[in-house]
């Protein structure tokens, strides 16, 4: 129970200051509130709690309602007192005491998806197909030569041939995108291979391969590799939790080339699963105080950094991270510090 407890409420996750006494309500907390589409986890706890991170201690399952983890859009969730301690409990949709009386009946389910933790469109990419590979790796991976009819650009629906050996009939298609290293040490990170599209061999001759494409993000160009197909499924449910060790690294990148980072942007982290990050780490954000010059002495004095946000690892590689920055009290940037919340 308690395990699927948590993953209802994964990613509430923002830790909005783990150091707090524990989960205290907002002043305006509505004491009934209906789930709308497009709602997600962390935008409901964040109607009743002043600190998000705390939903699992206030959620309570009432164990009349079928399906009492999952939240659906339509679905009625009210404030109660249980033992004098405030409680968020899903009411049964008919009739809305949370008594259902026992008889033969036709089990009807909702034909929405339950809500999830977070916005599933600003990261879907990076989960299913974007990946972080060694340089060699990519190197000696298949490539395009050209599209049927001498074409440089193809897409969906078109025919290319390529050059390599492949391992399987179907394959991703790959670009060498954004190399990786620490601003700090300069130590080499990884290489981001952008997810292109998928395509399926059709036929082989020697070292040629024809290969039919299936699907495409974006134009499919020359020189762009082929690689395995991984089978990975999205994880909307991720569990909230603090880094297991000490964590302080900074945000190296964003995804769009954006100069300002704000919430639901998908950052690169310069920590991974070798300094302990998981998916679902909860970090916090550090802008970087300015350098003034002292009026009396003259020095440079650089001020102390300053809390500016949070944000939540989705996706761990061994030397790096992806985030997604959920909350952003002001306008963040590369270079900014993140550690433990």
């Amino acid at each position: 129970m308690r395990k699927l407890l948590y993953v209802l409420t994964a990613v509430l996750l923002l830790v909005q200051g783990a150091h707090a006494a524990g989960p205290e309500l907002r002043s305006d907390h509505p004491d009934r509130y209906t789930v709308v589409k497009g709602d997600t986890l962390w935008d409901i706890s964040s109607r009743f709690l002043d600190n998000p991170w705390y939903w699992p201690e206030i959620w309570h399952v009432n164990p009349q309602v079928s399906n009492p983890h999952l939240i659906y859009p339509g679905d009625q969730l009210a404030l109660v007192y249980i033992d004098g301690e405030p409680r968020v409990t899903k009411v049964a949709r008919k009739g809305g005491s949370g008594v259902v009386k026992l008889s033969p009946k036709v089990r009807s389910t909702p034909i929405d998806t339950p809500v999830p933790a977070i916005p599933l469109d600003a990261i879907e990419g990076f989960l299913s197909d974007t990946r972080v590979v060694d340089p060699e790796v990519l190197e000696a991976a298949p490539y395009i030569l050209e599209g049927e009819d001498s074409r440089i650009i193809t897409g969906a629906g078109d025919t290319v041939y390529a050059r390599g050996e492949a391992e399987n009939d179907n394959l991703g298609i790959f670009r060498r995108n954004r190399v990786y290293t620490d601003p700090e040490t300069n130590e080499f990170l990884g290489l981001e291979a952008k997810a292109i599209g998928s395509g399926e061999i059709t036929d082989t001759n020697g070292e040629v391969l024809t290969m039919e494409l299936k699907r495409s993000d974006e134009e499919v160009r020359i020189g762009d590799r082929l690689l395995p197909t991984e089978d990975r499924k999205i994880n909307t449910t991720f569990s909230p939790s603090a880094p297991d060790s000490d964590i302080t690294g900074s945000m190296i990148a964003v995804e769009g080339g954006v100069t300002q980072i704000g919430q639901y942007d998908v950052v690169v982290i310069n920590r991974g699963t070798r300094e302990g990050l998981k998916p679902g780490n909860v970090l916090a954000v550090f802008q970087a105080g300015n350098t003034v010059q002292d009026p009396v002495t003259k020095e440079a004095v650089k001020l102390p950094d300053e809390r500016a946000g949070l944000l939540m690892v989705f996706q761990s590689y061994e030397k790096l991270s992806y985030g997604l920055v959920l909350k952003a009290t002001r306008t963040l940037a590369v270079g900014d510090r993140v550690s433990n919340p």
